[in-house]
């Protein structure tokens, strides 16, 4: 069964990126064509992707009324890559590697928003666990605005064991914490082959997983909520370390 795209951002991106297999672009009839969906339309008509337009209610029924604004693309399966893959766009561009890991979060809005952050940034791959975590499904996709149809993204089936491997490719793993071993993010030099951990919500990091890290990292608070969602503060430390990063090539 193909993959069923919505949301106005997601189905242009998907179209822009091309990685997928097109079947069919479904739009609400009535609808303006103008604007990002007359994007959607135009890209449509360029790639080759038959266009047809379809009662609001039977989108609605399709997506059980997910907010698809009016436009659906029926596609293959997200084109997952090897972790090699990901190490390799880092060589090509002739950058320090920049990977996000992410350690069985299974909300589909806190992975939609980091890899939104993550291809924001410029990382070069993401990880994720292939059991007791979110995929990327549609509503990930959704939520990413359509950003992961640009990212490479690799499913391994023990995280630990990945890390080791990006550990022999001379990547320095971090995770991100709120541990009282864990350094304040800022006070440590990020601009070096670089793989941010972040762990799930509520348990944070598996102990095998921050065992395996090379160093943690926290974010200092001062307000009274004892903890940050883990898509903020995955996203601050990945900020953070892409404009530590680009300040050091400058500087080079």
């Amino acid at each position: 069964m193909p993959d069923l795209l919505y949301g106005r951002n997601a189905v242009r991106e998907a179209l822009r990126a091309r990685r997928r297999t097109f079947q069919r672009l479904l739009v609400s009839a009535g609808a303006q064509e103008t604007g990002t969906l007359g994007d959607i339309v135009r890209i449509a008509g360029e790639v080759g992707v038959p266009v047809e337009r379809i009662d609001r209610r039977e989108l609605d029924r399709r997506l059980r009324d997910a907010n698809h604004q009016g436009v659906a693309l029926e596609c293959s399966d997200y084109p997952y890559v090897d972790l090699n893959d990901c190490l390799a766009l880092a060589e090509e561009r002739g950058e320090p590697a920049f990977l996000l890991l992410l350690d069985h979060i299974q909300d589909p809005q806190n992975v939609g928003t980091l890899l939104r952050t993550a291809e924001v940034v410029g990382v070069h791959g993401v990880v994720i666990p292939g059991r007791r975590a979110a995929e990327v499904t549609p509503a990930v996709v959704n939520t990413s605005s359509g950003a992961v149809e640009h990212l490479r993204v690799a499913v391994v089936t023990n995280l630990a064991a990945t890390i080791e491997q990006i550990q022999h490719a001379g990547v320095w793993v971090v995770g991100v914490e709120d541990d009282e071993r864990a350094y304040e993010y800022d006070r440590v030099d990020l601009d070096l082959p670089l793989a941010l951990v972040l762990g799930a919500e509520g348990p944070g990091l598996a102990r095998l997983t921050r065992e395996r890290c090379d160093f943690l990292v926290r974010l200092p608070m001062r307000g009274q909520i004892a903890s940050l969602n883990v898509a903020v503060a995955g996203s601050i430390v990945l900020y953070h370390a892409w404009r530590v990063r680009e300040q050091g090539r400058t500087k080079n």
